[in-house]
């Protein structure tokens, strides 16, 4: 689930009352949760500060090799922004691809079987809240964007990266960064970013999205946001939609 800035279509739904009154306390939240958070409020941290990334880093080969079969037809991988509508507001029409593991705390189980290695290494990450193949066609631009809470920081594994890493990077605010394979970036993307590539290759990188390590008031006020989050229509319309591609 994204906030874009601004929105880039016309065509996406209505928010429901529920939606719009979570994006009014958004910031509310997000200023508890920054506040209350053990690791300080930066767009971009440290992955040695997290151990189990060191251990997908260790394990990068074999989650690539299952990413690797897993996307041999990318016509049977679902763009992002049919599954989750709130996405065409920054996703062009597949370009942004995503082959979920785990959504909002839902296991994908077909998509776990076809990726039993990446899955066992995801699902004991502390505070996991999702895990899916993110591919970036070439020559895509995800627009300026922020997500939707603080309470979730993000990782990316590099399995798949252009040979041209200058045309293809992200920006965090005011800070340029590009992948490499094998290695993880870690960012809170409740900071305003943008996604480019302009190259003619994909770009392919395990997304993870955990739980901050907050003290008890974050971790009260950040679950309850993320809680209603999950279980809002947008969340449930993107479970809908998987289930549905899947058929």
């Amino acid at each position: 689930m994204i906030t874009p800035t601004p929105p880039s279509s016309a065509l996406v739904p209505k928010r429901p009352l529920i939606m719009r009154l979570g994006k009014r306390i958004q910031p509310w939240v997000n200023g508890i949760v920054a506040k209350s958070s053990k690791i300080g409020n930066y767009p971009f941290y440290e992955p040695r500060d997290f151990p189990w990334i060191t251990q997908l880093e260790a394990h990068w080969e074999e989650i690539k090799k299952e990413a690797d079969t897993a996307l041999q037809d990318l016509n049977t991988v679902p763009p992002l922004a049919t599954i989750s509508p709130d996405h065409r507001r920054i996703a062009p029409a597949g370009k942004w691809r995503a082959f979920f593991l785990y959504g909002y705390g839902y296991r994908v189980d077909g998509n776990c079987q076809i990726c039993p290695r990446t899955a066992e290494l995801v699902k004991d990450i502390p505070g996991l809240n999702s895990a899916f193949f993110s591919i970036l066609a070439p020559h895509t631009h995800l627009p300026t964007h922020t997500g939707v809470t603080k309470a979730i920081i993000t990782c990316h594994l590099g399995l798949t990266v252009p040979n041209e890493t200058e045309k293809c990077q992200m920006r965090v605010v005011d800070q340029h960064v590009g992948w490499q394979e094998g290695k993880a970036l870690v960012f809170d993307d409740v900071f305003q970013h943008e996604v480019r590539n302009d190259t003619d290759e994909i770009r392919v990188v395990l997304l993870i999205q955990f739980r901050r390590p907050v003290g008890i008031l974050g971790k009260l006020i950040g679950g309850l946001f993320l809680w209603g989050v999950k279980h809002s229509r947008f969340v449930q319309e993107g479970r809908r939609g998987l289930k549905e591609w899947a058929a």
